[in-house]
């Protein structure tokens, strides 16, 4: 493959917001106690140590670097972490534990045989810096959530094993294996279906997953010893926690009594800390008396069981530098040549020289389009009082901005409308916050729902989607004129499927789309397709290669290089790389980036996280000098953005109104 090459700018749906923060809650004193300094994200922390010395030095995953990587922070004090070592070029690391001064983490450097199975495997590395990384996962299996026993003998995963992946993102349907730290090759399925185990002693494992009653509850298995052997195992688990309230990501005491857990109680509206007596068989509120309206993650215990940790937004009390969400942030890229940049806000594009960026903040927000420079110092509002998403600027004009005015995510019958958005492009200075803009519709009233418009390189014609004749085919139309006003407009693709995002090459030769044509029933699975502007060649990309991996394919968002060679899009194919109950509300498994070349072949990851990564736009051509464009401005008095406020929401499909 050519090495790509320029600014990639895309959007991870909710992440910019998350601010979170590793916490510390002492039992006695109902005391919180802020563990991590504030930094980008931090999460997924395990306490450090084996004995009651009053040390609240704990492993975490932040993404400070630009990726996520693994840090500890000593003797409860935030700062500075210390970055410990682990996969060398690795972008995503998860779930760390120290034990007997070893580092267990799970990585995704490591690419499967397979399309659409995670990359995510456990490894290890002894602190002493004596020996390597060891992967201890196999080379064929998906391993996730690892958890030590108390003696450092055990290690437990929720795993896939050699199954491949189907499809399924609210619950993996992983199982518990467990085998000795020493002997990794030696695993043993201890019981089917099961995620985030956590060892209380060396003997019982507790672990979520959803019963058959809809609930979210703890499960637990008893080893009964140290025998591990195939012939004794699958076991049947005993629930642990009732019906009517939501249990996840649980965290064992080593007394055998208690376990900390996450909760969604009904009618609540955020996720709180609460430990279950295993004895008494009730529930001990804990975070709700002290962040009633903050969601809080993923528990963990103390050592000797006098403090419980977890991470939740770090507040809108904090200082100015922990507390602004950047225009745009850099991310670490896979690819030397490439930058990459986070936008807070949607469907980027790039103007003709690359120094403005058209996006939409908030989609369900009726301040439409805003426009930042392209090293993220300023921002403006250019169209407010409407709906929009979806934005193409005029290769041609300075002064010209199309995009999609109505709600996204509707029925064909919607009205939605193709809109050319006019405006003087000197307005964008240092003086004000908004640009005077002019809107002409260019789709006719009443023709439904017509989205996702892409302008030819010579700014002449526009491709769209439009639902008019019942379907979601593809329409070219007169960027000036539209289909009104004396324009024309004639139908590109035709029949009873979806075709949508198309993208025109730079050379105009072809438009790449996004299209479920070859399995119409199938509305999930979408795979790119190229066709010439005056319909002819129609052709399917073979990303994930023949053999049906079409009907697995979730592809979407596709654009070219600055060549026309290589393809960039959103897709599935790397599966899922963290158990998603674990997370706040997100859209997996089409989440990562990749590039192609355009028949299929070359195919390259860009990115590796547990979130939604997507709509993106690629700058690589002349204009700006390239060793401006993406330098992310921080202005003298810190990063340049919004205030952060922690708005986030559990995952859709996590409901607190099962009937009772």
């Amino acid at each position: 493959m050519n090495h790509p090459a320029g600014t990639i700018v895309f959007t991870t749906v909710g992440r910019p917001y998350y601010g979170f923060d590793v916490f510390a809650l002492h039992l006695d004193s109902a005391q919180e106690h802020r563990l991590t300094d504030g930094t980008s994200v931090n999460f997924n922390a395990q306490f450090v140590g084996d004995d009651d010395d009053g040390d609240l030095t704990t492993v975490f995953v932040s993404e400070r670097s630009g990726c996520s990587k693994i840090y500890l922070s000593r003797h409860g004090i935030p700062d500075p972490p210390e970055l410990l070592p682990a996969a060398p070029g690795s972008l995503f690391h998860d779930r760390p534990l120290i034990k007997n001064n070893r580092l267990y983490f799970i990585s995704a450097h490591e690419k499967p045989l397979q399309h659409f199975r995670s990359w995510s495997s456990l490894y290890a590395a002894c602190l002493d810096g004596k020996t390597g990384i060891a992967r201890l996962t196999p080379a064929d299996a998906v391993d996730y959530s690892p958890s030590i026993s108390q003696s450092g003998d055990l290690v437990a995963v929720a795993s896939n094993g050699s199954r491949p992946w189907g499809g399924e993102f609210h619950e993996l349907h992983t199982d518990i294996v467990v085998f000795r730290s020493s002997e990794p090759e030696k695993r043993v399925v201890v019981c089917e279906r099961g995620g985030w185990p956590t060892w209380s002693g060396d003997s019982a494992i507790f672990f979520h997953r959803q019963a058959d009653d809809g609930w979210w509850s703890i499960y637990c298995i008893d080893l009964n010893g140290d025998r591990l052997s195939t012939d004794d195992f699958p076991v049947a688990p005993v629930r642990i926690t009732p019906r009517g309230v939501h249990c996840f990501t649980p965290a064992a005491f080593h007394d055998g009594e208690r376990i900390a857990v996450a909760t969604r109680r009904p009618g609540k509206s955020h996720r709180h800390i609460e430990i279950f007596n295993l004895v008494t068989r009730e529930f001990q509120p804990l975070t709700e008396n002290l962040n009633p309206n903050i969601h809080h993650y993923n528990p963990f215990v103390s050592p000797a069981s006098n403090a419980i940790g977890y991470h939740r937004f770090r507040g809108e009390s904090a200082t100015y530098g922990e507390s602004v969400v950047p225009y745009l942030e850099p991310v670490t890229s896979a690819v030397e040549s490439l930058r990459m940049l986070r936008l807070e806000g949607a469907f980027p594009s790039f103007s003709p020289s690359g120094d403005l960026i058209a996006f939409n903040h908030d989609l369900d927000s009726e301040i439409g389009v805003k426009v930042v420079r392209s090293d993220g110092s300023r921002r403006w509002v250019l169209l407010k009082d409407r709906l929009a998403f979806y934005n193409s600027w005029s290769p041609t004009e300075k002064s010209a901005i199309y995009t999609s005015i109505g709600p996204i995510f509707e029925s064909v019958r919607t009205n939605v409308q193709i809109a050319r958005i006019t405006f003087d492009p000197s307005d964008f200075d240092d003086h004000r916050d908004e640009v005077l803009s002019q809107v002409k519709i260019l789709t006719s009233q009443g023709s439904g729902n017509n989205a996702f418009p892409s302008c030819s390189p010579d700014g002449k014609w526009l491709v769209f989607r439009s639902g008019r004749t019942g379907h979601k085919n593809l329409y070219v139309m007169d960027a000036v004129n539209g289909e009104l006003d004396g324009g024309s407009i004639r139908q590109l693709t035709e029949g009873p499927w979806i075709d949508t995002m198309p993208s025109w090459s730079p050379a105009g030769d072809l438009i790449a789309f996004s299209s479920n044509r070859h399995n119409p029933d199938n509305t999930e699975a979408f795979s790119i397709y190229l066709i010439r502007p005056d319909g002819s060649d129609l052709r399917r990309v073979p990303v994930a290669g023949p053999d049906g991996a079409a009907d697995r394919e979730r592809i979407n968002h596709v654009c070219f290089s600055a060549d026309g060679r290589l393809l960039l899009f959103t897709a599935n194919l790397g599966g899922v790389s963290a158990e998603p109950v674990s997370l706040p509300n997100h859209f997996q498994p089409y989440g990562d980036l990749y590039v192609v070349r355009i028949d299929g072949t070359g195919l390259a990851r860009l990115t590796w996280n547990g979130y939604e990564n997507g709509t993106p736009a690629w700058w690589s051509s002349g204009g700006v000098g390239e060793e401006e464009l993406g330098k992310v401005n921080l202005g003298g008095g810190g990063v340049v953005g919004d205030k952060l406020r922690g708005q986030f929401e559990e995952p859709l499909w996590i409901s607190c109104d099962i009937d009772l």
